[in-house]
């Protein structure tokens, strides 16, 4: 459905992407998360063809989206900050959005609108930054997607309204086929709906995989040793990281394999337990030493 194939973007004389590649099913719900300026929303942009790229290609359903409003029509886009014309007032933007894309559903934004509540005599300069979102989201449900790219979407939203959007978005995945790509720094939505997720950093994707293969791979597991652990712990390939609080010591693994079990087994141990990481927790040790992961979470 979607294919992203060794992108290269430059803005000015800055390399913001480097050959980033990113597959997504038709119908799957992928998160794109990272430390302030690792590139999503450049990413972002070129996915919507905001942006031509300098090098490889983007694809929508095998066709290149930069400049083709054929693939464009079939693109919902949901910015992180949504400056819609402030002198149009609510009911206006619906009128510009029902003659930019023929499949736009006015009966689907009435059913949104009951749960979003914008009054159409609104003008858009009086709306707060969390009901601009609201605005964007329900008038790009309504243009029926088969692709819908977010980014930071639950920015301003209140806890209710947010769970809302996210059921939304789940819905859309399972009844109508919608490819879902959001970018967000509230990880804990991204874990609760996503069916994949790429970590980026520094303009490239440092890790992709499904939630699930990462829950099994990515784990904490504390050990205690009888004796000694093995001085070369730390070097081990399954192994991200160990640390030390007295006898304890904390490991995460990157590959948690029935190999590695058995190599840990062998060493003398007297106490071991495995502890499940949130996707917080993943991303913080997979990029965890790299300068700036920490932004994130500020």
């Amino acid at each position: 459905m979607i294919e992203i194939y060794e992108v290269n973007k430059k803005l000015g004389d800055k390399q913001i992407l480097k050959d980033v590649k990113i597959k997504i099913d038709k119908g799957s719900i992928f998160g794109l998360i990272g430390p302030n300026g690792a590139g999503k929303t450049t990413l972002i942009r070129c996915l919507t063809g905001i942006y031509k790229v300098d090098k490889g290609n983007v694809q929508v359903n095998g066709q290149e989206v930069f400049d083709n409003s054929s693939v464009k029509k079939i693109i919902g886009y949901v910015a992180d900050d949504n400056s819609y014309l402030s002198t149009f007032k609510v009911k206006e933007m619906i009128k510009f959005y029902e003659l930019s894309y023929e499949s736009f559903s006015r009966e689907r934004f009435n059913e949104l609108n009951k749960i979003f509540q914008i009054s159409e005599k609104t003008t858009i300069k009086k709306l707060s930054k969390g009901m601009k979102m609201r605005l964007s989201i329900m008038l790009n449900l309504s243009i029926m997607p088969e692709v819908l790219i977010l980014d930071e979407p639950t920015s301003g939203l209140d806890p209710i309204i947010k769970k809302k959007v996210l059921s939304l978005l789940m819905e859309d995945a399972a009844e109508r086929g919608t490819t879902v790509f959001i970018s967000s720094h509230n990880l804990s939505d991204l874990e609760r709906i996503c069916d994949s997720v790429a970590i980026m950093n520094r303009g490239e994707i440092k890790y992709c995989n499904s939630i699930e293969d990462m829950k099994r791979n990515i784990r904490k597991i504390q050990v205690v040793f009888k004796e000694n652990a093995p001085v070369d712990l730390a070097s081990w390939k399954e192994i991200i990281s160990v640390s030390q609080i007295g006898r304890v010591y904390n490991i995460i693994t990157k590959e948690y394999t029935e190999e590695l079990k058995s190599k840990l087994s062998g060493e003398n141990i007297v106490f071991a337990e495995e502890i499940d990481l949130s996707l917080e927790d993943m991303f913080i040790y997979s990029i965890e030493g790299e300068e700036g992961y920490e932004e994130i979470f500020k």
